[in-house]
């Protein structure tokens, strides 16, 4: 082939260095694969470092987690027995006194005499209140002259009429006059009578209402007698206790007031017949009262104490957890942790109540005797913690407490 038979694509015309150069500046350097290798390794390096530290602080905390323990709860507890729990009926009612009156005059007339203290005791048949009666004694004399004017006509007339000198009618009229005298007399001694105010029975007198030189009408008050020893207490049950009542059954009573005594009675009448507005049934008890504590219109709670009688368990109310769903407490008795270690911890336990009396409710079915149950701090128990007992200083557990404000 001959040099002019050659194609000018063929032709091969070498570079210059001036282009050489111009495309060297023009492509830019390649990295070389080595370098990003090892700059991927280092990151997945620091990684899984960081992730490994991590892991031991996050295992660590939950070894220490697990080995923590929470500190004993502090608590006071009690070691229940059992009791008998006498049935009783509760009501309120009030004191009245077997007898008792307002005394006031029955004849009007002027005080010239009181002759007793208010608050004092008086007998029966005392003279308590002496009105003016100078005008009836006045008239008492002249009665009484009469009257023996004529004795002296009837014993003549009597003389006469056994001789048969006078006829029987006279005789008559003269047992007539003497009869009429008579009268005259015990009218006027009544009067008498009438205007000297005693007391008609024993009893204790109340603060007087009327002052000497004071002119009283008919009716007018004088004093109030109560007798207070006995005394009477009345209340109310419901219809539906009537089958367990009886006359002679035990009352105990508690006057508003006087809290920290209890006043034995026994139940002396039941009413015939039952209120049909509210279907209670009344009750009237007998209570001693040598002491005269109580007195006529005090408020009282009364309790009638039933026979028979229950076998409970009486626990502090501040040991009860009171929930919708049922009531708790807590048993405190030796537990097991996971490691076999013995500790003093709490079991929770259902319980079933019955009456409250005072600081205590009756437990009637959870509880068996010598079980000792947590009393308080019990809001911050949980079944299986550990307690602290510290028994120094204990929770109200009186069946019959004196608040400190009564």
């Amino acid at each position: 082939m001959n040099e002019s038979d050659k194609t000018p694509s063929q032709s091969i015309t070498p570079a210059s260095p001036e282009v050489i150069a111009l495309h060297e500046e023009q492509t830019p350097p390649k990295r070389p694969r080595l370098t990003l290798a090892l700059g991927i390794l280092a990151v997945i390096l620091v990684i899984a470092l960081i992730a490994g530290i991590k892991t031991l602080q996050i295992s660590a905390a939950i070894a220490k987690g697990k080995a923590f323990k929470m500190p004993p709860d502090a608590v006071t507890s009690l070691v229940v027995s059992e009791e008998t729990a006498l049935p009783t009926l509760d009501a309120v009612g009030s004191l009245s006194s077997p007898q008792g009156v307002m005394l006031g005059a029955d004849l009007p007339g002027t005080v010239t005499a009181i002759l007793f203290e208010s608050g004092s005791h008086a007998t029966n048949g005392q003279i308590l209140v002496q009105l003016d009666t100078r005008q009836e004694e006045a008239q008492l004399r002249t009665a009484i002259a009469k009257l023996e004017l004529a004795r002296q006509n009837l014993d003549r007339a009597r003389d006469l009429g056994a001789k048969r000198v006078i006829a029987q009618s006279a005789l008559d009229e003269a047992k007539s006059q003497f009869d009429a005298a008579q009268a005259s007399v015990d009218e006027t001694r009544a009067t008498i009578e009438r205007k000297t105010i005693r007391a008609p029975f024993s009893g204790d007198l109340g603060i007087r209402q009327i002052n000497t030189g004071q002119y009283l009408k008919s009716g007018d008050p004088i004093v109030q007698l109560e007798a207070l020893d006995p005394i009477y207490v009345n209340f109310a049950l419901p219809q539906q206790n009537l089958g367990k009542l009886s006359v002679g059954e035990e009352v105990r009573v508690v006057a508003d007031g006087i809290p920290d005594k209890v006043f034995p009675g026994k139940i002396s009448a039941i009413n015939s017949a039952v209120d049909t507005a509210t279907r209670n049934i009344q009750i009237q008890a007998t209570l001693p009262n040598p002491g005269h504590l109580l007195r006529s219109g005090m408020f009282a709670a009364a309790q009638v104490v039933l026979p028979g009688g229950n076998r409970v368990i009486m626990a502090p109310a501040s040991a009860i957890q009171y929930a919708p769903y049922g009531d708790s407490l807590f048993v405190i008795e030796t537990m097991k942790d996971p490691a076999g270690k013995e500790y003093l911890g709490v079991r929770e336990q259902a319980v079933v109540l019955g009456k409250t009396r005072g600081d205590q409710v009756e437990v009637i079915k959870g509880l068996k005797p010598g079980d000792r149950i947590a009393t308080s701090g019990i809001f911050k128990l949980r079944p299986g913690g550990a307690v602290l007992v510290n028994d120094s200083v204990q929770p109200g557990n009186d069946p019959k407490p004196k608040p400190s404000d009564s």
